[in-house]
């Protein structure tokens, strides 16, 4: 698992870029699924046939990252850049990124006016990412043209890298998490079902892929693979983010305050059950934040019985993030158990 996350999490992708990640998911799937194809917006779709008379289920995990891109080259060679996806500004001060352009990946660093020049009405503030650029080492815009252009993606340069107890940190572990997750049960997986993997793509944009993929497969029912903020560290209260890493996967029972997800009372009490039985750990969470793939599923069509399985992630929507591995594992134990009795 741990080899096979270090492989997504340092792969690129960011929303509407999500073609290298998807490539190492084909690879990693081929062996495993009966079909394959990529659909018109990009999504991965892998099935894996079970019984002519099963259910269909589908299990979705984005591949898409937050990330940046080119937007104006000024006449000295600097770059300013859009956000794609939630970030918070603070988060990009003096990163170390790659653009990747036509010409290759091209290295830069996020600079900024240095702290000894701001004023000290203006140093409590937290810097907006449109007075911050890129600084690749180009002197003009004619030498910076010839190595990126406008519309380039740019990602945040971080390596994965084991930490103590059982954590490890690397980019994109929204939703590179969940795409090990997928792969995992894909090779495991023995059901009487019809299992659609799919890697969603824009989840972080809108939630786009999954609303494209889930139309076109209709499914009996659906499962979103994502994480959830985990609560466990200094800056936020047990109460406001209850989840932690180590103690199991979340099984989400509501997220955005029920604007987004609220799981289906079949989906929840088979979850539940599930993980009860095979002794697999996990929580409960009520978010009032953000929302997953599932939103969009369940809306499709008719509606379809969905529900969300998230280990807790410390850090999310940063340059870096930190889960437990065996929360990761524990994900995979409790879809396997949850095919199994479908």
């Amino acid at each position: 698992m741990k080899d096979l996350l270090r492989k997504l999490s340092n792969t690129p992708g960011i929303s509407g870029f999500e073609d290298e990640v998807r490539d190492l998911m084909i690879r990693e799937l081929e062996d495993y699924a009966d079909e394959i194809s990529v659909d018109n917006l990009g999504n991965l779709i892998a099935v894996k046939k079970g019984k002519p008379d099963g259910k269909k289920i589908m299990l979705a995990a984005h591949m898409d990252e937050i990330g940046l891109m080119v937007r104006y080259i000024d006449e000295k060679g600097f770059i300013k850049f859009s956000k794609i996806g939630g970030i918070n500004d603070q988060m990009l001060l003096n990163q170390a990124v790659d653009i990747h352009s036509a010409n290759g990946n091209v290295a830069g660093v996020i600079g900024s006016k240095p702290p000894h020049k701001i004023k000290q009405s203006e140093k409590k503030k937290i810097m907006e990412y449109d007075n911050m650029f890129i600084d690749i080492g180009a002197t003009s815009r004619e030498e910076a043209e010839k190595l990126v252009g406008v519309g380039d993606p740019i990602i945040i340069r971080q390596e994965f890298e084991e930490l103590r107890n059982g954590l490890v940190k690397g980019k994109a572990l929204d939703n590179r998490v969940g795409c090990a997750v997928l792969i995992q049960v894909m090779k495991q997986a023995e059901t009487d079902a019809t299992i659609y993997a799919v890697g969603t793509v824009q989840e972080e944009v809108g939630l786009k892929g999954a609303k494209t993929s889930a139309f076109s497969i209709n499914p009996d029912m659906a499962l979103a693979l994502d994480v959830t903020i985990s609560g466990d560290h200094p800056g936020i209260k047990e109460e406001e983010a209850p989840s932690q890493a180590g103690k199991g996967p979340a099984i989400i029972l509501t997220d955005a305050s029920g604007r987004g997800l609220i799981t289906h009372p079949q989906v929840k009490k088979l979850l539940i059950s599930a993980a009860e039985e095979e002794d697999i750990p996990y929580q409960l969470e009520v978010s009032d934040g953000g929302t997953t793939d599932a939103t969009a599923i369940h809306l499709t069509r008719q509606g379809i019985p969905t529900g969300v399985i998230s280990p807790p992630s410390r850090y999310i929507h940063t340059p870096v993030s930190v889960v437990n591995i065996e929360d990761v594992e524990n994900a995979v134990k409790l879809i396997l158990a949850v095919l199994k009795r479908v």
